[in-house]
């Protein structure tokens, strides 16, 4: 009998605030077997939500470490042993393990969340463990980072070095861009940047539900064009794409790859999600690996193309480290972010009843822009289509009829 059959566990959910996106993993958690669901939140849940957690104590500024100390001791006092501390948020993790460790509670460590966390820590073990990963250093100067482009060359790549997937990422393509950047990022050796040569080549990322230090679950999802691309033309509407079938030799070397980064890097239980390049002579190289669940759509995505409940799945992984079944990938997944040119509000939406039309059978889910709404500055932009199909060539026609037919225009 499983541990998580035979007694009831106090967990702890630090989700601040109840967006939908953590909602789905809050719900999740409050499901499992012989559960109490203790939240640490900045904004409670309303509507459906509203008694989600058996009890809630509540975080003036849900980043600080004291806080989340405050609130597990309060809940402690409350219900009693805490067994487990679970989160989906990137920024928090380092946090969220230091209070494991100060309490005695399984699951990942302090060390393990900052290798994860700090981008040039995570490169450096990853290139101690021989892995592929872009030629990178740590810069508090010009004087450091003219020395680097002297080694890589141009474009270069800036990001902070605790910075989340692709936000607040830019490349630079001289020396004199390199200067303006460090100077107005105010760069100096306590406040540093991390630099990386600039991975040409198709992106991907490569998820993952590890238990136990391996991976027992892996999937591989294309970017469409690549995340930097995204980022830096905010009017381009662009696609992710879970192909149905990751069984052969192509991706076969980023599986093995992935899998010793994990290993590398020290954790046991949750997700992971890892972006990657392949060069145009067919290398691959690691961009970063993010300790939570994908974004993108991507973490949806695959609940579609499997036909499971990912958000149970990762609770179980982070609460009882087991994993309910094998998966089978069923069909092949999409989806198309909509943005367009302009600023300002949307004041209309043109195409749509066009990819009804053509595509309506294959639309699994749909979040249209809404009238009226300011331009989002978000990277998923201003809404999205998500199709799936048991054949990838029919999802990738589906999302290129999307983002050539479906327009959003803003009123300035």
């Amino acid at each position: 009998m499983s541990y998580a059959a035979v007694m009831m566990r106090n967990v702890v959910m630090i989700a601040p605030f109840p967006v939908e996106h953590t909602m789905k993993f809050v719900r999740a958690a409050s499901e499992l077997d012989n559960v109490r669901l203790l939240g640490l939140v900045h904004t409670p849940p309303t509507g459906p939500d509203v008694n989600r957690y058996d009890d809630i104590v509540y975080m003036t500024n849900p980043l600080d470490k004291q806080d989340i100390f405050d609130g597990v001791e309060l809940l402690a006092k409350r219900h009693g042993r805490i067994d487990r501390i679970i989160c989906i948020l990137e920024a928090l993790m380092v946090p969220v393990a230091e209070a494991r460790a100060k309490f005695g509670i399984p699951g990942t460590k302090p060390a393990v969340a900052h290798v994860f966390r700090d981008k040039n820590a995570m490169k450096n073990a990853l290139t101690d463990a021989g892995l592929p990963v872009a030629r990178h250093k740590l810069l508090g100067s010009i004087e450091d980072g003219l020395s680097f482009a002297s080694q890589v060359g141009f474009p270069l790549i800036l990001k902070p070095p605790a910075g989340m997937g692709s936000k607040a990422t830019f490349r630079v393509s001289d020396a004199q861009a390199l200067e303006r950047s460090i100077v107005g990022m105010r760069v100096n050796p306590a406040n540093p940047v991390l630099a990386e040569e600039m991975l040409q080549g198709r992106e991907f990322s490569f998820e993952t539900i590890t238990l136990n230090g391996t991976p027992q679950v892996t999937s591989i999802t294309h970017y469409l064009p690549s995340c930097l691309e995204v980022l830096e033309n905010p009017w381009m509407q662009y696609c992710v794409l879970l192909p149905r079938d990751i069984s052969g030799p192509e991706y076969a070397p980023i599986k093995e790859i992935g899998v010793q980064a994990i290993q590398a890097l020290g954790l046991q239980n949750g997700m992971t999600h890892m972006e990657w390049f392949q060069r145009a002579d067919g290398s691959m190289v690691i961009g970063e690996i993010a300790q939570r669940p994908a974004g993108a759509n991507i973490t949806p995505m695959n609940a579609a193309a499997h036909g499971i409940d990912i958000w149970r799945a990762w609770a179980r992984a982070e609460v009882d480290g087991e994993l309910d079944s094998p998966w089978d990938r069923k069909f092949a997944v999409g989806t198309a972010f909509l943005r367009g040119m302009g600023r300002g509000r949307v004041v209309g939406v043109t195409g749509w009843k066009e990819v009804q039309n053509q595509i309506g059978h294959l639309i699994v889910e749909t979040k249209l822009p809404t009238l009226g709404a300011r331009k989002s500055g978000h990277y998923e932009g201003d809404g999205r289509i998500m199709v799936k199909h048991p054949e990838t060539e029919a999802v990738k026609q589906a999302l290129g009829i999307i983002v050539r037919t479906l327009k959003i225009h803003y009123s300035g």
